[in-house]
C-alpha cells in the first residue's frame, strides 16, 4: 500500500502559496500535519476552533483582513458546516480553501474512486461538493500537491470555495 504524503511536503506546498493561518478542527487523517503545525512552523499560525462553522467564519475574517488562511477539517465536519459554507463562500463569495480529510476511508478503497466506498461519509463527499458547485482535487501522492496552488488560484479567481480532499492519512516525518 502506498504511504500518504509526508507532513513536511504539505508544509512546503502551503508555504509556496503563502498560507499564514492554519484554521482547524483537528482530524485524524491529517494528524501528522496538525502535529507539525502545532510544534511550530514559522510564518504559519495555528488557529484552533471549536467547530467547523467557526473555522469557516474565522477564515473568512482572516481573508477579509488580507491574510491567507486554509481551513482544515474532516469530511464529517464539512457536512456539519454546509450552511456556513453556503453563506460565506457561495453567497458572500469569500475565497476559501478547504483541506478535507476523508475520515473513515477503507484501506480496500485506496486507489479507487471514493464514490465506491461502502461508507457514506466517504462516498458522499464528492457528490456533495458537485451539488454545491465547489471545485475539488484529490491529494493522495506527492504529485497531487501541485493542486494546492491550483486551489488557491481557483478560489481567488472564482471568489468562492474550493476543496482539496486528503484521501489517505498524512505520513509522519
Amino acid at each position: 500500500m502506498n504511504q500518504g504524503i509526508k507532513a513536511s511536503r504539505y508544509v512546503e506546498a502551503l508555504r509556496a502559496v503563502r498560507v499564514d493561518h492554519f484554521v482547524t478542527v483537528p482530524d485524524y487523517v491529517q494528524l501528522a500535519l496538525h502535529q507539525r503545525i502545532e510544534n511550530g512552523e514559522p510564518g504559519i499560525r495555528l488557529v484552533r476552533t471549536s467547530n467547523e462553522d467557526q473555522a469557516v467564519c474565522t477564515a473568512a475574517g482572516l481573508t477579509i483582513a488580507g491574510r491567507r488562511p486554509i481551513v482544515v477539517v474532516q469530511n464529517q465536519g464539512f457536512y456539519a458546516c454546509i450552511n456556513s459554507i453556503r453563506a460565506i463562500t457561495l453567497d458572500a463569495r469569500i475565497p476559501t480553501v478547504l483541506l478535507i480529510g476523508q475520515f473513515g476511508r477503507e484501506n480496500a478503497n485506496l486507489g479507487q474512486e471514493t464514490r465506491r466506498s461502502a461508507r457514506k461519509m466517504v462516498s458522499l463527499l464528492e457528490p456533495m461538493l458537485n451539488t454545491l458547485g465547489i471545485p475539488y482535487w484529490g491529494v493522495e501522492d506527492d504529485g497531487d500537491l501541485a493542486h494546492v496552488r491550483t486551489a488557491f488560484d481557483t478560489a481567488a479567481g472564482n471568489r468562492g470555495a474550493v476543496a482539496l480532499i486528503v484521501g489517505r492519512p498524512i505520513a509522519w516525518n
